[in-house]
């Protein structure tokens, strides 16, 4: 919920809470501010406590020791704007809470999504699917329509929404600015207390059967975003479309991407609207259809983030580990080859089946598990891709939960997380105490680790000489997908330089061995490591271990 308060400084150094609104009306949360004990410390931190909300609101931090509650807000953003009162010589300033407002949300990741798709007869209420979603590290919610019971249960709880106009609707939204118009006013503005993020106008449109909605999407698009900026959302919520792997005429090796011929200038009359209006190309990559069309064993194993040997961009000779890396920039390349680098790309559909008919290839439980928990620990570690490196891309898993009236193969009823009765289908990482990585802020400039000697049973794991930069880099890829924390490995990281593969791995390949046991097996990464007594250690880059 997003919470806008005109707040007075007074000459002590305190903030004096004033009327607190949502999108321009009284919330819930302004009604449980008490008139009392209002005065908060403000510092230059950003942290401000706030005394008196009530537990049904805010989730406590503790209590004073009057017996008073208190919760704390961190990671607030203060827009600050001097307005000198005359008369008091107060300073007021607006600011804005993006409010991580229950703390049953606060771990929650704003990079994690989940598609939540209504073909079934056996879906959960609304209500018990909004409180299962808070209990997980689940940020945002993709709809494929804008069902109301879903939107009003995920009123207050700070999930971002997706909603979708369906493809039928294309054709009036098109020709039709009050059809637009009446479609925002009922599906969004008549939820102020739900957090709708994105409207995406048709789904895979561009390579449906019926091309004749081709032309008309734009235009659709366009009448939305006009009825947004009407009611002055448009710098809030963002229209895009959905697209399938398919809009690409090329895709391998990813450098040498491009969209598909026939619908380029369409394609390009869309990223221009994209451009300008700052929304995203959404995507639906699916490594699980790419294993299918070639079931080697390498390629399962490059699917589902586990080592594998990679394969190397000819193009550019990037070496990918994952296929989810290399669909990704597949359409990175292209947006930048139609010179549109600022285009930001949202995955609105990934996943894996978890069982299938007799003749599918690739649906189970171990693969599922592999597919979701390593990808969801990859956008944890922050890694990126090698033309996106450094940021965790939105990415929306597939699905919430099985939709059993679904036509065509078995697997299609079969890539849902949770089942009818909330619980899970395997456990894909998804809970809030599953371990997230942290990014340093302190950066520094290293010098290049002294080669250490190998010693039987000693203190710390590192390379071997002379592993190749392409092994190393596989270790990395696969250290850094089991949720452990390679943070310190990102750019301002305390181990970031020297940034080279030889490097990053060193420190990665340790830290597994610290963490899983610290038995020799633990550093063997194929031959390709061995046991060392030096500390690695230098710099402000500390190596866990010791002997």
């Amino acid at each position: 919920m997003l919470l806008q308060s005109s707040i007075p400084f007074r000459s002590d150094g305190h903030l004096e809470l004033g009327s607190v609104l949502s999108r321009g009306r009284p919330s819930a949360a302004a009604a449980c501010l008490r008139p009392f004990d209002r005065l908060i410390p403000f510092s230059n931190h950003h942290r401000l406590s706030l005394i008196w909300i009530e537990e049904t609101f805010l989730q406590t931090r503790g209590r004073r020791h009057d017996g008073t509650r208190v919760f704390t807000l961190s990671h607030t953003q203060l827009q600050m704007k001097s307005m000198a009162h005359p008369a008091t010589s107060v300073r007021t300033f607006s600011i804005l809470f993006f409010l991580l407002q229950f703390s049953s949300f606060a771990s929650s990741q704003s990079f994690i999504g989940v598609n939540y798709g209504v073909v079934a007869d056996n879906l959960p209420a609304p209500e018990a699917t909004a409180k299962l979603l808070q209990s997980t590290s689940i940020g945002k919610v993709r709809m494929y329509g804008a069902d109301p019971a879903m939107i009003r249960a995920l009123a207050n709880t700070g999930i971002g929404i997706v909603i979708g106009a369906a493809n039928g609707d294309i054709p009036a939204l098109a020709s039709d600015p009050n059809f637009a118009t009446q479609w925002v006013n009922s599906n969004v503005l008549a939820y102020p207390d739900s957090n709708i993020i994105v409207i995406t106008v048709g789904n895979e449109v561009m390579t449906a059967v019926d091309q004749s909605l081709v032309p008309l999407c734009l235009p659709a698009m366009q009448n939305v975003q006009n009825a947004l900026n009407a009611a002055s959302l448009g710098g809030k919520i963002k229209v895009s479309t959905v697209h399938s792997m398919a809009v690409l005429g090329a895709s391998d090796p990813p450098s040498s991407a491009v969209f598909n011929s026939g619908f380029s200038d369409t394609m390009r009359s869309l990223l221009k609207f994209h451009s300008a209006n700052g929304s995203p190309f959404m995507i639906n990559p699916y490594p699980f259809f790419a294993y299918q069309s070639d079931t080697r064993p390498e390629t399962l194993a490059f699917c589902l983030f586990q080592p594998n040997s990679g394969r190397v961009d000819s193009g550019n000779g990037i070496k990918y580990m994952n296929m989810f890396d290399a669909q990704v920039d597949a359409v990175r390349s292209a947006l930048n080859a139609m010179g549109f680098k600022d285009i930001e790309i949202v995955v609105a559909e990934t996943g894996w089946a978890y069982k299938g008919d007799a003749n599918e290839m690739g649906p189970n439980i171990e693969n599922a598990r592999a597919y979701n928990g390593n990808l969801i620990n990859h956008l944890r570690s922050k890694v990126g891709t090698p033309l996106m490196p450094g940021k965790s891309i939105d990415t929306y898993l597939f699905a919430l939960y099985d939709e059993n009236l679904k036509p065509g193969p078995g697997s299609e009823r079969s890539f849902g997380l949770f089942k009818p009765d909330l619980s899970m289908t395997y456990d894909a990482g998804l809970s809030k105490n599953s371990q997230t990585p942290t990014t340093p802020t302190s950066p520094t400039t290293p010098t290049t680790p002294a080669t250490p000697s190998p010693v039987q049973g000693a203190g710390w794991c590192v390379p071997k000489p002379g592993v190749s930069d392409a092994q190393l880099q596989s270790n990395l890829d696969y250290v850094c997908s089991q949720g452990l924390d390679c943070g310190p490995l990102q750019p301002g990281g305390a181990c970031f330089e020297p940034n080279t593969v030889a490097s990053h791995a060193s420190y990665a390949m340790n830290l597994l061995y610290q963490t899983a046991g610290r038995n020799p097996w633990n550093c063997d990464f194929l031959q390709t490591a061995t046991l060392t007594s030096n500390n690695p250690s230098y710099d402000g880059c500390s190596y866990s271990g010791g002997v």
